[in-house]
């Protein structure tokens, strides 16, 4: 059950609208990727929980996401100070032992992004401690990175998704019970409104500032370790 990348998010979605090129970019190099989203985003406005976990699964084969599991925590009931809730976190990163561990930005419109941000670098510190619940061994990630969900701000590096942007936008298609405004029983949102256009424009000037036609921005978590410039 281990995986070289593991992207947490809050609910089925977030990971692909902030980091879907760079998932199916690192799957195609061979890296086996795994997903762990805390919530099944039952308060969702449009869509169901059966859905949505379809929609997962297509997108999960599009970017080719070997693995995902879903903690089933409360939408809208993420809560650092929970010490089930921090448990179950803590073990995700242990099961899995990752060597890169991606995570929501803290500084989002979507309170449960800012949540799941705090959770899991909180989560982060414990899955190294060895005395913290004994029943999985400690294990302790070297890189982290912040991605960007709903908002854009300054990143400390850009990671070229031109090749892989193609595959991003069919990842969220697939989540049609949130971006399609077809069909009965739908309300208006701001992910049906022209979301995936701002998308689309994110990672087009994400890209143009490294020279490329779409880039994904991270903000690093740690300091690098260089030897020289």
């Amino acid at each position: 059950m281990t995986a070289r990348l593991l992207v947490f998010a809050a609910h089925p979605d977030d990971a692909e609208i902030g980091m879907g090129g760079t998932i199916a970019k690192l799957s195609q190099a061979g890296w086996h990727v795994a997903i762990c989203d805390l919530t099944l985003a039952e308060l969702s406005s449009n869509g169901d929980v059966t859905t949505r976990q379809h929609e997962a699964s297509a997108a999960n084969a599009i970017l080719g996401v070997q693995q995902r599991m879903n903690l089933r925590l409360r939408d809208r009931g993420i809560h650092v100070t929970d010490p089930a809730q921090m448990c179950a976190v803590t073990r995700a990163i242990r099961q899995y032992q990752p060597d890169v561990v991606c995570y929501p930005h803290p500084r989002d419109r979507h309170p449960d992004h800012v949540a799941c941000s705090h959770m899991v670098k909180e989560a982060l510190f414990n899955a190294k401690l060895r005395r913290y619940d004994r029943a999985v061994p400690a294990w302790t990630v070297e890189r982290t990175y912040a991605y960007f969900i709903h908002d854009f701000g300054e990143a400390d590096i850009a990671l070229d998704i031109s090749t892989t942007f193609e595959q991003k936008m069919c990842a969220l298609k697939a989540y049609s019970s949130q971006f399609d405004r077809q069909g009965e029983d739908i309300v208006s949102t701001p992910l049906n409104n022209g979301y995936l256009m701002r998308v689309t424009h994110r990672d087009a000037l994400w890209g143009s500032r490294i020279g490329v036609s779409y880039a994904e921005g991270f903000v690093v978590t740690k300091p690098w370790h260089v030897s020289t410039l």
